[in-house]
Formats: C-alpha cells, sequence, structure tokens
C-alpha cells in the first residue's frame, strides 16, 4: 500500500493534452495493477495529483445533454474556445484562465475502495480551503460539487466536479472558481442544472485571490483527509 502522492502542476496547458496526459498515468497504474495479480506481485502503485489551468474550453460528461451547450461551431471558434465529449461522469462544465483545476490520479486501493465516500472528501478538501477565505461551502442534495447559499434564492455553485474509475484507478476530478471569468459560464446550462448560478471567490469577497495561495490549502486539506503519508512536489 503506497499512501505518497506526486503533485505536479501543469500551469497553463491544452485540455486534449491534459486528458491524453491523465489516461497515460490511469493507464500505467491500471497495467501495474494487472499484472501484480496475474504473476502474483506487490509492487506498489503510484498516485498522482494534478493542478492544472485550461484555455477556454467547454466538456461534456458521458452521459450529458448536448443541448445544455448554447454555442454552435463558429460561435466557439469566436470565443476562443473548444468543445469535448469526455469520458467522466456528470454533465457540461466549463474550464478557463483564473480557475484552479485538480486532478487526483489515485490507486483507491491504497486508501479506501469507496466512491462515493472518496467524492464527498474532494468536496470537503474544498469546503473547508474556501471556509479559510470566510465562505461557507455546502452540499447540495443529489448534485455533487460546493455551493454557496443553498435553501435561499441565491443557490450558487463555486465548484464542479466530475470523475471517472477504472479498476479502483481515479482520474479528472474538481474545479474551484477562482479569479475566473463567469461570463463564459452564460454559454451552457452549467451541470445541466437550470435555474441556479454559478460563482466565483473573487465575486463572493470583491477582490483578487493568490491562486498559489489557495492550491497550498487545497494540498494540505487533501493530505489530512485522505491520510496521505506524503506529497511529492515535482
Amino acid at each position: 500500500m503506497n499512501k505518497k502522492v506526486t503533485v505536479k502542476d501543469l500551469k497553463s496547458k491544452d485540455y486534449k493534452e491534459t486528458w491524453e496526459y491523465q489516461s497515460e498515468l490511469l493507464q500505467e497504474i491500471v497495467a501495474l495493477k494487472i499484472g501484480n495479480r496475474r504473476n502474483d506481485l506487490n509492487k506498489i502503485t503510484p498516485n498522482y495529483f494534478l493542478f492544472v489551468e485550461h484555455p477556454h474550453v467547454y466538456t461534456l460528461g458521458k452521459s450529458g445533454d448536448l443541448s445544455n451547450l448554447l454555442l454552435n461551431e463558429q460561435q466557439l471558434e469566436e470565443k476562443g474556445a473548444t468543445f469535448y465529449k469526455i469520458n467522466r461522469g456528470g454533465d457540461i462544465t466549463y474550464h478557463g484562465p483564473g480557475q484552479i483545476v485538480g486532478y487526483p490520479i489515485l490507486d483507491l486501493e491504497n486508501f479506501f475502495t469507496d466512491i462515493h465516500k472518496y467524492l464527498r472528501l474532494l468536496e470537503e478538501a474544498i469546503i473547508l480551503t474556501i471556509a479559510e477565505y470566510g465562505l461557507e461551502g455546502v452540499r447540495s442534495d443529489g448534485e455533487t460539487g460546493v455551493w454557496l447559499g443553498v435553501g435561499t434564492p441565491f443557490a450558487r455553485k463555486i465548484c464542479a466536479l466530475g470523475i471517472r474509475s477504472s479498476r479502483w484507478v481515479t482520474m479528472h476530478g474538481f474545479a474551484l472558481n477562482v479569479n475566473v471569468n463567469l461570463g463564459y459560464f452564460d454559454n451552457i446550462i452549467p451541470c445541466g442544472i437550470k435555474g441556479k448560478a454559478v460563482t466565483s471567490m473573487e465575486v463572493e469577497l470583491g477582490k483578487k485571490i493568490d491562486e498559489e495561495a489557495v492550491k497550498e490549502k487545497i494540498l494540505k486539506h487533501f493530505k489530512t483527509l485522505f491520510e496521505v503519508d506524503e506529497l511529492i512536489v515535482c
């Protein structure tokens, strides 16, 4: 069992390139697990945590509804955005500058084999992070992610989650709106949920937020919640 996690900050990177990189890491871990079982070996499997910021892009989950994208191909091009239908859960979302995206690629057999728990702990890491800025993040029944003002007419989503797993190895993850341009969310029905708004830490706090400091806080809470032995920052 390996509870060390290698952390890589990819800075600004194209969505498709990052997706392919995640897939390579996942396949590397899965192949090692299969080899272990076939040959009765006990080689440790690695874990990764990727931070990245994507250029403007809309992604649609495998069970998502394309009608939740409100732009045609020409309009996407005019806005300098791309679109991908991908293999995570969830519906449509937006990624762009000013948003912290985190992709944990973990062998959950190193931690616990419970996808529901995994999602809830990712949400908790974000809830604890934004609490350090005085924001009260909560969950919304039946909807993944982190919200503000649930139960009021002003419910708004600040962090989206969507994952995929194969043989208990995860990919994809969360997107926390820090200093992101929220106007890009007007071009979709975020997560396929009508009647609820999207917000950011900048909007809620009325100032630009240091994104590197937010990443440090996310990692701190991730380490505690997942009982990580060591974060190896590359």
